[in-house]
């Protein structure tokens, strides 16, 4: 699942193509059409694009550079990539004032809290909708069978991740049950969950003590994602929080051995519990079930792992999964922290 820049920049251009195509002509169409995927890579520039077209591609090119790029790198290459990328999302709006990726990803910088941000998304959410949804409906009419139903995605996808980027702030600053309205909203729209707001909502009813409702929606990956079983890590950190709250520690620990079960060879993720910067255009897209999304999975868990005072600052559960985890891998603990003192060396 999750959204992929590259792949809708490619898809938008190909309707496009498409369109601007002689109809009239289906065999030439077709030869023409061959084509398309050499001249996207080589020259781009050469197929017939809108403003919004243009627009998306920039903010392809700014996700690549702030999603992908900058959590790696260095302090003198952060402050080009971070000045690169908002200089292209600025462009991207003013060659399309409908360019809701572009104004969402900038809202981040430009506000001054989470709060602030949340507030933002929301006062806007219905417009959004009511544009995509007008551009769903133009696209349906001007194109046929199953471009018709590409067409109708495309338009859709900048709200269901202005919804999702609700959800998440949300979920942040402690708005649980805004976080819940705001997921169940995106999967209202898009039942398949392209955004993984099931993993957000897992989260907020797990915030909101709501066990039935976590079960419910277990129940519910059946029809949402069929071809993955409920027992990824949002859901299963969700029900072991649960389990740790309610002091059944020996339910909590069953839950913390599913984990790692499903996330095989990840203790030392669950023993340093990074915390990383989220996706600006979305959920980072990751391998299922590889320690990357397992990573993605804790650093947005943190409302979680960090209730409770502790004197560690990572959180009564936090250090509970720590100590938990760190018993059932000795060998991944031994190796955090043989990490962690050369960290420290390096910085001494």
């Amino acid at each position: 699942m999750a959204h992929d820049p590259k792949r809708e920049d490619y898809e938008r251009l190909s309707l496009r193509y498409a369109l601007a195509l002689d109809t009239s002509d289906p065999r030439g169409a077709t030869q023409a059409f061959s084509t398309f995927g050499r001249r996207f890579a080589q020259d781009r520039d050469s197929l017939p694009q809108s403003d919004a077209d243009r627009a998306f591609h920039l903010v392809a090119l700014a996700t690549e550079a702030i999603d992908y790029r900058l959590p790696f790198a260095t302090d003198e290459q952060a402050e080009t990539l971070i000045r690169r990328g908002r200089e292209m999302l600025e462009e991207a709006l003013s060659l399309d004032e409908h360019c809701f990726d572009a104004e969402r990803m900038l809202s981040a910088s430009r506000l001054r809290s989470v709060d602030e941000r949340y507030q933002f998304l929301a006062e806007r959410v219905d417009e959004v909708r009511d544009v995509c949804e007008e551009e769903r409906d133009r696209a349906c009419e001007a194109l046929g069978g199953e471009r018709a139903a590409l067409g109708a995605l495309l338009s859709l996808r900048p709200y269901w991740r202005w919804l999702a980027s609700m959800a998440e702030d949300a979920l942040i600053c402690g708005r649980n049950h805004d976080a819940i309205a705001a997921a169940e909203r995106l999967l209202e729209s898009d039942p398949h969950d392209l955004s993984d707001a099931r993993f957000t909502l897992a989260y907020a009813l797990a915030k909101l003590e709501d066990e039935e409702g976590l079960e419910r929606l277990a129940r519910r990956y059946e029809t949402i994602s069929p071809l993955r079983a409920a027992d990824d890590a949002w859901l299963i950190l969700a029900r072991c929080a649960l389990a740790h709250k309610r002091c059944d520690f020996a339910g909590a620990r069953a839950e913390l051995r599913r984990l790692l079960d499903a996330y095989p060879g990840c203790a030392g993720s669950l023993i340093h519990q990074t915390e990383l910067p989220d996706g600006e255009f979305a959920r980072l897209r990751v391998q299922p079930y590889s320690e990357d999304e397992l990573i993605i999975a804790l650093s947005e868990g943190v409302v979680l792992l960090q209730e409770g005072n502790d004197r560690s600052g990572r959180g009564v559960f936090g250090m509970w999964v720590m100590r938990e985890a760190a018993q059932m891998d000795p060998a991944a603990a031994l190796e955090v922290a043989r990490a962690t003192n050369g960290e420290g060396k390096g910085r001494s």
